[in-house]
């Protein structure tokens, strides 16, 4: 068969597809992934998002896209990355609790899943928990509600610190409410607490350089995208100071943190995969109630208590959950 006939004829084949056959290639459902943090750190929260999104039978290139959006910590960068999202003919769009709250005035539309540490009622992304309405939806894991938590777990490790700091950043739209926590919590027990903020990367080497001066003997690691987004910074931080520290993050144990203590951030970002997959079948956002994440982790990285000197309590160590030798 000569080229040209052969060419014409594959046309001709083409043509006869049924339209709703071509139609389902080139329509392929696109989900937004909004994050107002940089992407390395990120990761292991898009590969839990795809996780979830699994569970309800999408897999990413198979029979859904993901545009994913990373900011840096920048705001201007985070309003053009949302503004451009909200161009595209997206099913819905998942994003952190900074990059929500600047998505969702223009969002009026096109379904909304955030991933929240706080109460996303007092940062205005929903009305109630129960019954969000409207357009947006999404998990809330009360990371910045567990600082006393983290406090007490802190003084048992190290009962004779005189001092003990809080790293927080002004960033972080719940940054009051964790800060407000814990210094209630101190006060309680008279406990001396001096916190610091750090709201750029270039201002965490001089806020640990205060703690020092201040006579800090702990610290205590705030909530937020900036600080996770530097997590390994401020654990060499830590380390170079010999300052034992609590995050909120298992991740943060898992890269050389003494411990964490607050509820699995990764598998909120599960169950936002499970909440855009019921969507993308159907389901309406106002229909579905802002899920409260339920699983908590104590994770302790015995290396890391060795290097500093320090020994934990057996009845401490009994509490832990994850072990990191």
């Amino acid at each position: 068969m000569k080229r040209r006939k052969f060419i014409g004829l594959l046309g001709g084949v083409v043509a006869s597809w049924p339209l709703t056959a071509r139609a389902q290639q080139t329509r392929m459902p696109a989900i937004g992934f909004l994050r107002s943090s940089s992407s390395a750190p990120s990761q292991f929260l898009a590969t839990a998002f795809r996780e979830g999104l699994k569970e309800q039978g999408f897999v990413e290139g198979q029979n859904v896209q993901i545009e994913y959006r990373y900011a840096d910590d920048e705001k201007e960068r985070l309003q053009h990355m949302a503004t451009d999202l909200l161009a595209r003919p997206l099913a819905v769009i998942v994003a952190d609790t900074i990059a929500a709250i600047q998505i969702k005035a223009a969002a009026t539309t096109v379904p909304l899943i955030f991933a929240s540490g706080g109460d996303p009622v007092a940062a205005g992304l929903v009305t109630s928990l129960n019954r969000p309405g409207g357009n947006v939806t999404g998990v809330v894991f009360f990371s910045t509600l567990l600082g006393a938590k983290r406090l007490e777990l802190l003084r048992w490790v190290v009962p004779n610190a005189a001092m003990i700091g809080m790293l927080t950043s002004r960033t972080s739209p719940n940054v009051e409410a964790e800060r407000g926590d814990v210094e209630a919590a101190a006060l309680a027990v008279g406990q001396q607490l001096t916190v610091i903020d750090a709201n750029r990367e270039d201002e965490l080497d001089t806020a640990f350089a205060a703690f020092i001066r201040s006579g800090t003997r702990a610290l205590l690691i705030g909530s937020g995208t900036l600080l996770t987004t530097n997590r390994a910074r401020i654990i060499a931080l830590a380390s170079r100071h010999a300052l034992p520290a609590i995050y909120p993050l298992r991740e943060e144990a898992l890269e050389g943190g003494m411990m964490s203590y607050g509820a699995s951030v990764a598998d909120a970002y599960r169950q936002a995969g499970i909440y855009a997959g019921r969507i993308l079948k159907g389901e309406r956002a106002a229909d579905l109630p802002v899920m409260r994440s339920s699983k908590f982790e104590f994770v302790l990285n015995l290396g890391t208590t060795k290097a500093l000197g320090i020994d934990i309590p057996p009845a401490l160590l009994a509490l832990v959950d994850e072990v990191i030798e």
